[in-house]
């Protein structure tokens, strides 16, 4: 069911491309199954098994056991539930579909349908058959009854005519009703549990990759429900919730992008037809943090989706870019080359009109082009995607950079990126420390891939000597990384819900502890440990006590803060959490992603809760655990970097490193065990852990195991 997503065009079909408004994500609408007869029931409990991606629902009713099943086949394409008894001719009721658009529904024997055309010319169209054991159907004007039935199984379908390819405005023209009819056809021929036993095999084969042990919870925290244990998880170390809420990130990813759309602000989970901020893309953190996860934890196929959307929406935004007169070159001109994007966008090109052009978006995608190549070296893919797509954005800000004529002695002469801004807050001006990390990474990983395929030298000279040339950030009045050129009044209180500022740390890598010694590294007699007693703030205001050598980054993220009066909140915590962790900060990385599971910051069912509701948090959150117990990111592989106290023994197998490397990784009393490394190619990778540093020969034939020393395992 790859093609369920809907996108209108309700509040403004006249554009061409539309803002968000012309592409709000869409709902079906609801299947109503109404047993009259089980209104009164006992021992009801409904559940997800994120394992095996399938979901239930189980009670009682006049003494007899009910169930319900339900998932979506990827490999079916196809919505299936099943209601069963352990009594026979337990089944009456009736049966319908409320479509969301208004559509008159078709029933025709076991099956009832909805075909339409939205007001942007998107064709969709869905489809339910429903299968009795025992008992009999009959058709009811719109619904179909069901009466004395053993056991009931719904197979449903979707799909619309979208297309990725702006040449046919994103849609094809064929009748969806032809693909929905031929899936719920082949469904039809199988089995249930033959349907239910290829999604589950379909599903271990992604999930099963990764397998990460933080401790045993106690029978208490085992027993409580889901609700409730989120809650109690903050307050006190649930290593099996802790463990769950890293996974739930990984189901949902496999769950909203595959080879479908890539998934947007709510995911693939939005059950409104006028969806907050339109379900769009969000390009100054959102999108990008909903992606973090894919390569560490070890679903590449996932990020796919992302840049198949990107590449399609190419063509309309070069006519954007170069029709826009914000987007002027330091000369005065338009841009004759490259191509940007603004805050939000739509899957067919459009923009959002309430944003201004965030000048660097284009680039920070950018990076999830390269990140693909890094952890898998896929050469064909680095030549014919990330590299044209790397290669054009680098030419953009080649027309767009400018170079400081008045400034400090420090800033004289340096390139900026011009009149951009930080993210949702603060001034626009030139040399926004966000906007120039940016095109720090952009430009970086432009000359590594240049380099990796021996092309365009002239240019990747030119872009290389670009980046030497880039403002860095400097420091602040009370040790803090400056956000823009200029101190701004209120920073060291600016409690903002961006830390946009601190790209470079995560995640970029232009700061790290390997060679930006003077910004990155700190006493570590004076390492912020939390107390589990002491809320959040007195423990940032305990980091202070020395700020002179605390880190710069740890300054400025210290000074954001987590006030609860203040904006921050969901993805906030993941962001913060990958940063400290980058920071190697184990405990208030550990803190923070605690946090996350209060009732401030995710919903009962553990959906982040950005008001009313997104999910970028739940993809940010996995990535950021990834990141406290591996790092490949300063041409190193380190084992266990952020790994708090509570972590004290425990295994993380399966997670991905740059350079082609997958490690499982095992420790005992809060110390490497042993490492297993498995490698696609032939290279020598160094290995960290603590202050030890070794390099290993890895080849894709032979696996190699080390012990606690990086020692190789005979």
């Amino acid at each position: 069911m790859n093609e369920i997503t809907l996108w209108t065009g309700d509040d403004n079909p006249s554009q061409e491309y539309g803002g968000p408004g012309f592409g709000d994500y869409q709902t079906l609408g609801n299947i109503v199954v109404d047993l009259p007869e089980h209104k009164v029931n006992t021992q009801y409990k409904r559940a997800l098994d994120i394992g095996d991606a399938v979901s239930t629902v189980q009670y009682e009713s006049h003494g007899v056991q009910y169930k319900r099943e339900y998932f979506v086949s990827h490999v079916s394409e196809v919505f299936v539930g099943r209601l069963t008894a352990d009594k026979g001719k337990a089944y009456t009721g009736r049966i319908e579909i409320q479509e969301s658009h208004k559509l008159t529904v078709q029933v025709v024997n076991n099956t009832i349908a909805a075909n339409g055309k939205l007001v942007n010319g998107l064709w969709f169209g869905w489809k339910m058959l429903v299968q009795n054991t025992g008992g009999s159907l009959k058709v009811n004007g719109s619904v179909i009854e069901f009466n004395g039935c053993d056991a009931l199984t719904l197979i449903v379908s979707a799909g619309t005519d979208y297309v990725f390819d702006d040449k046919k405005k994103f849609k094809s023209g064929e009748d969806p009703a032809i693909s929905v009819n031929a899936w719920v056809a082949k469904a039809a021929d199988k089995s249930y549990d033959t349907l239910r036993s290829e999604h589950v095999a379909d599903f271990h084969s992604l999930f099963n990759r990764v397998d990460v042990d933080l401790g045993e919870s106690s029978a208490q925290q085992t027993a409580l429900p889901t609700v409730k244990r989120k809650v109690e998880a903050v307050a006190t170390f649930d290593p099996d919730f802790e463990e769950m809420f890293f996974q739930f990130g990984r189901y949902l990813m496999i769950s909203s992008s595959r080879t479908s759309l890539p998934a947007n602000l709510q995911g693939l989970w939005n059950d409104n037809n006028s969806p907050a901020w339109h379900a769009d893309y969000h390009t100054d953190i959102n999108v990008q943090m909903n992606y973090w996860p894919a390569e560490t934890t070890n679903l590449a196929e996932c990020h796919v989706p992302l840049f198949n959307l990107i590449v399609s929406q190419l063509n309309i935004w070069r006519k954007l870019t170069r029709a826009s007169d914000e987007l002027l070159t330091p000369r005065g001109n338009h841009s004759s080359k490259g191509v940007a994007v603004a805050g939000p966008h739509n899957i067919y090109g459009g923009m959002g009109t309430h944003f201004s052009w965030d000048k660097t978006n284009t680039a920070w995608y950018a990076q999830h082009f390269w990140e693909h190549y890094a952890f898998g070296l896929n050469k064909t893919y680095l030549k014919d995607v990330a590299y044209p797509y790397l290669k054009e954005v680098s030419e953009f800000w080649d027309e767009q950079l400018k170079t400081v004529t008045n400034g400090t002695k420090q800033q004289l002469g340096k390139l900026v990126v011009p009149n951009g801004w930080s993210s949702e807050h603060g001034p626009h001006e030139d040399g926004c420390s966000y906007n120039n990390e940016i095109v720090w990474d952009l430009y970086t990983n432009y000359v590594k891939a240049a380099d990796v395929l021996g092309v365009d030298k002239e240019f990747r000279d030119r872009v290389a000597g670009e980046r030497d040339r880039l403002l860095w950030p400097g420091i602040g009045s009370f040790g803090q990384l400056m956000e823009w050129m200029e101190e701004q009044p209120g920073e060291k209180t600016d409690h903002h819900r961006h830390t946009s500022h601190l790209f470079g740390v995560f995640p970029g890598h232009q700061f790290n502890w390997e060679t930006t010694p003077t910004l990155a590294n700190a006493s570590l007699d004076i390492y912020p440990t939390p107390i589990a007693s002491v809320h959040y703030t007195t423990l940032m205001i305990s980091c202070h006590r020395d700020k002179a050598v605390m880190p710069t980054f740890r300054v400025s993220l210290n000074a954001r803060g987590i006030d609860p009066s203040s904006d921050v909140r969901e993805w906030s915590f993941a962001w913060r959490t990958a940063i400290y962790a980058r920071l190697r900060d184990a405990e208030n990385a550990h803190h923070l992603l605690r946090e996350l599971l209060s009732d401030r910051n995710t919903c009962p069912n553990m959906f982040g809760l950005h008001p009313p509701m997104q999910i970028d948090g739940n993809f940010g959150i996995t990535g950021a655990v990834a990141e406290m117990l591996l790092h490949s990111h300063e041409q190193v592989v380190q084992l266990l970097p952020a790994l708090p106290r509570d972590w004290a023994v425990g295994h993380a197998k399966g997670l991905r490193a740059r350079g082609g490397h997958q490690l499982d990784i095992y420790w005992t009393n809060h110390t490497l065990n042993n490492v297993l490394i498995t490698s696609v190619v032939a290279s020598d990778v160094n290995i960290k852990y603590g202050n030890t540093v070794k390099t290993i020969t890895v080849s894709p034939s032979k696996p190699i195991h080390l012990d606690h020393n990086l020692n190789p395992i005979p």
